[in-house]
């Protein structure tokens, strides 16, 4: 495990913070942007020209200042941001975890960084701070438990000192605050996720949700099989019953000290493993399946944050956990489920499983009769993938303000998220002939079939927002910050929802 990174503040520029390494960043064909200080910056201007550094987008380089010059750092790594018109917080994130991976390599354990200001744009302090915080919490992670060496990430970065300039001390400090609790949940969304499906069973994962909410001020449920049957939870139950690993439903609560803007339910797919069932995968397709419980992952972390956060919203976390496995125990197609809100399922595929899990779990939702809002994260279509590709979820739901609060607060958390819609006369492909639904639509509009499946086990007036997080959840490859495996995609998009619903 890493030793956690240290943050200092220290008002003023560059120039007088001591350091190993300093980070500057600089736009194209401009000098060095943001609190550096003039001899820094006139010296590190002289250096781009030399080297014809131009500070295009993510370019770097890196500079060892010579003693006799004393400079405060031994060190200066010049980061390209492209054209300033160009620049966003995201982009910073992106960039400035990149520079902290190569900061790491060079053995650096002290970096300063400066704030990004006025000249850099029109930034409140406080949301730059954040940006990173982020950046250099999620971009410095790497997941080597099972590893006998440390990969490159950070083996020798201890510490960050943070230049701010002008800005307010008070609102830098909330910035890196706020981004350290939202980082460290995705961080633990990804751990989760990362764990093999073999060590992280239901029952396992249950066993970890008590001990980490223990003396939290969050409250714990956990449903076991027999009492899942009592409430008529075919789908979960029909799901899981192929495993030798029995499913659960686990229960999280927030409450908050003063009385609630919003009740609300935040709701996660968590099938710790998914074969197909009967409808088996190839084993290619099994490969990542450990990330099919992003979902509750996601939720899981979001609501151990929330004491930290504390936002003025009740929150329940609700996690369907299963396991899909196939066996002479396990579902057929043509079998018929019936769900807790009493629908009954034909299953055509045991490999749309996903969204059997959900039916159950929404309908237990939609019992809470003061529950106004309520969102689902699930990887749960291959066909959102096609149409938005691996860095984007796709969210729809039966209220269009809602899911746009949601896309709202995906932007400012710097999470690719992009409206769908939700075509009522598509419901017709997910008709049964012997049932009141199957679970499989037509090959075209997969992702908008599978909402309408889940819409079906929503109350009516209840507003609901679907979010379908295949994408993003697990990467193949590194994009800066994003890393591969777990991406814990989702938690800092319902922190800063949350946050905006207890206005």
């Amino acid at each position: 495990m890493s030793v956690e990174l240290k943050f200092e503040i220290r008002p003023g520029d560059l120039s007088g913070v001591e350091a190993d390494l300093g980070v500057v960043l600089a736009f194209k064909e401009q000098g060095p942007a943001g609190p550096v200080g003039a001899a820094v910056a006139a010296r590190l201007s002289e250096i781009m020209r030399g080297d014809r550094f131009e500070g295009r987008s993510g370019a770097h380089l890196l500079w060892h200042a010579p003693a006799a010059e004393s400079f405060s750092c031994r060190r200066y790594l010049v980061v390209g941001l492209g054209r300033r018109e160009e620049f966003t917080l995201e982009r910073y994130r992106r960039y400035l975890g990149d520079a902290l991976v190569s900061a790491d390599r060079v053995g650096a354990e002290r970096v300063a960084l400066t704030l990004p200001d006025d000249s850099v744009g029109p930034i409140a302090p406080r949301d730059a701070a954040l940006a990173l915080a982020e950046g250099a919490i999620l971009g410095t992670y790497r997941y080597d438990k099972y590893r006998s060496e440390p990969r490159s990430g950070r083996r020798h970065l201890r510490q960050i000192t943070v230049a701010t300039g002008q800005a307010p001390a008070a609102d830098v400090k909330a910035g890196i605050d706020l981004g350290r609790i939202t980082s460290d949940a995705t961080n633990f969304a990804r751990d989760l996720v990362n764990e093999p499906a073999g060590t992280l069973t239901p029952e396992v994962m249950a066993g970890i949700v008590r001990d980490s909410c223990r003396d939290s001020g969050l409250s714990v449920r956990v449903f076991e099989p027999d009492e899942m049957r009592r409430m008529g939870m075919g789908g979960i139950i029909g799901v899981g019953q192929g495993s030798e690993n029995p499913p659960r439903m686990i229960q999280i609560e927030y409450t908050p000290d003063s009385k609630p803007s919003r009740r609300v339910a935040l709701v996660g797919k968590g099938l710790t493993f998914d074969s197909g069932g009967l409808s088996i995968k190839t084993s290619e397709g099994m490969e990542t399946m450990k990330c099919d419980m992003a979902g509750s992952a996601a939720v899981f972390a979001t609501l151990r944050a929330l004491p930290k956060v504390a936002p003025r919203v009740q929150v329940m976390g609700l996690m369907g956990m299963a396991e899909n496995m196939p066996s002479g125990r396990a579902i057929r197609p043509g079998d018929v489920l019936k769900i807790m809100n009493g629908k009954t399922v034909e299953v055509r595929n045991t490999d749309a499983e996903g969204r059997l899990v959900l039916a159950d779990v929404l309908s237990y939702a939609s019992t809470f009769k003061d529950l106004q809002e309520t969102v689902d994260l699930a990887t749960l279509t291959g066909a959102v993938v096609v149409a938005l590709g691996p860095m984007a979820a796709g969210v729809t739901g039966n209220d269009r303000a809602f899911v746009d609060e949601l896309v709202r607060a995906a932007g400012r958390a710097g999470e690719a998220v992009w409206p769908m819609p939700l075509y009522g006369e598509y419901a017709e492909h997910i008709r049964s002939d012997i049932a009141d639904l199957k679970n499989t639509g037509i090959r075209y509009g997969g992702a908008i079939t599978a909402a309408l499946f889940l819409k079906e086990f929503v109350r009516r007036g209840l507003r609901w927002a679907h979010m379908d997080i295949a994408g993003p959840a697990f990467g193949d490859k590194e994009y800066s910050y994003i890393k591969r495996g777990g991406t814990g995609f989702g938690v800092r998009t319902l922190i800063r929802y949350l946050q905006d619903a207890s206005a």
